[in-house]
């Protein structure tokens, strides 16, 4: 094998698990704390790169792409809270409601984003700093995926941030240890599902830009990339974030090798086999999750 074209994989394949991580965080808050299969969620990462777009059309270069972050992140963070406070709240007992509830949620968005924008899709104009490409010992760095892995890295510092050193972190942690003790506590339960559900939505709005930076947005190209976060949540251990980005990390790296070999269809499908025999070697996942919930 050429070293060089393995180097380069590699780099793709960390760059892909930052792609993951962001997708599956929310994924794998959501479930961490309601035991909940959000459908919607690539609708999540959809609606933050029409939301890039539609700053960098008004704020063109690269104090756009810097704007289009937190719009991103607010708004697919208020249409989490929308779909948590109208759909999930009241069907969050009923899991398997919730998951057709989010499916039909899924396709609504889906055909309004064809209405609103087209079914061909949009194209976010980066700024040339997101354009150029480098080369280190013999590897090609596009500085695009370079910015989406240093994204991922901050993202996840700050969501450790918000999880151990704030009070919703606390309170977060309480409830996914054991939901209904922390409620007799006098911890405001459905306030803490939420905002979790927010931040996870949001987040998922961060990845849509990093997606927008790769190609265009369509209103499809969350369905490209929920699955592999159910995977990677799977595996990681369901409700871990230590787990959800070893996971990330490990299916990100193995989908771009193996891509050295065979097309990418190809490569999903023995991401999936990958993840069957894992599960099957270790059914607790990259990290066992202590919760009484799980227990129950």
């Amino acid at each position: 094998m050429d070293s060089a074209l393995f180097l380069n994989q590699l780099f793709n394949g960390f760059s892909l698990a930052s792609l993951y991580l962001l997708a599956s965080l929310g994924l794998a808050l959501s479930f961490g704390i309601m035991r909940v299969i959000n459908m919607a969620h690539g609708e999540m990462l959809m609606l933050g790169g029409y939301l890039a777009w539609l700053t960098l059309m008004v704020v063109p270069g690269g104090a756009g792409i810097l704007l289009a972050l937190p719009v991103a992140f607010l708004g697919a963070a208020a249409m989490g809270g929308l779909v948590q406070s109208t759909v999930i709240r009241r069907l969050s007992s009923r899991p398997l409601d919730t998951l057709l509830a989010t499916w039909g949620v899924s396709l609504i968005l889906q055909q309004a984003a064809r209405d609103l924008f087209g079914a061909i899709g949009v194209e976010v104009r980066a700024p040339e700093w997101l354009n150029s490409s480098f080369e280190l010992a013999g590897v090609t760095i596009p500085s695009a995926r370079l910015f989406i892995i240093g994204m991922a890295f901050l993202v996840l510092a700050g969501l450790a941030l918000v999880l151990l050193k704030t009070r919703i972190g606390l309170l977060t942690r309480a409830v996914n240890q054991d939901r209904m003790m922390a409620s007799a506590t006098g911890i405001d339960v459905k306030r803490v599902d939420f905002l979790v559900f927010c931040l996870g939505s949001g987040i998922a709005g961060l990845a849509g830009v990093m997606l927008a930076l790769l190609g265009p947005v369509t209103p499809n190209v969350g369905q490209s990339y929920i699955i592999p976060a159910f995977l990677v949540v799977v595996m990681g251990g369901l409700g871990s974030i230590v787990g959800t980005t070893a996971a990330a990390l490990i299916l990100g790296v193995f989908s771009a090798l193996a891509q050295i070999y065979v097309d990418v269809s190809v490569a999903q499908m023995l991401m999936l086999v990958f993840v069957i025999l894992f599960i099957q070697i270790r059914p607790q996942g990259v990290v066992a999750v202590k919760s009484r919930q799980l227990d129950a």
